[in-house]
């Protein structure tokens, strides 16, 4: 008893002072978080003049690549090794191009059992389709991330505007700016690279596509183009 006693003058002990602040602080980012990403993101084709200060817009870019027979064409050379332009609709009709792996169809349930669940429908995190637009010397990815948890599903646009920088021996994609719904995630340095692949960049390029890229010697953006230089 005098030992519960004497624990109970001395107080918590500086673990758990720390422990307690540490947990607020997460706590307290978490929320803050949650409530950015909540902001509204307004879908235009153009920023109004009038915007106020703090708005947030997001701006698709064009989905008109012209011939496909001239993007095909594109295409093989890029994978040949050879340098080439692209502007942000071939972008935008190439990845359209890229198929997603087939969900093997159910079979039809047995007369009085129930159907199964849709394949996919259960999943936490979807992604949509990834959209390019190439403005003012920089590239933006921008998709519509859907996340279901507990029942309660909603729907954010996730952007990120910036350009290539060589990492080690191949180009990445460097952001300037993220934004998670509202929350600009570029500030989450920790995390940022994470979330970009989980909520943006989830789709993998082709072989072959991949091992061109890999050899670039240069990546750059000159106004609305892409250019690829191949060493």
């Amino acid at each position: 008893m005098l030992k519960k006693n004497t624990k109970a003058q001395r107080g918590p002990t500086w673990f758990e002072v720390g422990l307690g602040a540490a947990l607020s602080v997460i706590l307290g980012v978490a929320v803050g978080a949650a409530y950015m990403v909540s902001r509204p993101v307004q879908k235009v084709t153009a920023i109004p003049k009038d915007a106020a200060a703090n708005a947030l817009f997001y701006i698709e870019g064009s989905r008109s690549a012209g011939r496909s027979a001239d993007l095909a064409e594109k295409r093989k050379a890029f994978a040949n090794g050879e340098s080439v332009s692209v502007d942000e609709g071939e972008l935008n009709a190439l990845i359209g191009t890229i198929s997603q792996p087939e969900t093997p169809k159910a079979k039809a349930p047995k007369p009085g059992e129930k159907a199964p669940p849709a394949a996919g429908g259960g999943r936490m995190i979807e992604a949509g389709t990834l959209n390019v637009r190439i403005k003012g010397g920089k590239i933006q990815f921008g998709d519509t991330v859907t996340f279901n948890v507990y029942g309660f599903s909603t729907s954010v646009i996730v952007q990120a505007t910036g350009g290539f920088t060589r990492h080690g021996s191949s180009f990445e994609f460097d952001p300037e700016t993220f934004y998670v719904g509202g929350c600009p995630a570029q500030r989450l340095l920790f995390v940022r690279d994470f979330l970009m692949r989980k909520l943006l960049l989830t789709q993998p390029a082709p072989d072959d596509l991949a091992a061109a890229w890999s050899k670039l010697s240069d990546v750059s953006i000159e106004g609305s183009t892409l250019r690829l230089k191949a060493p």
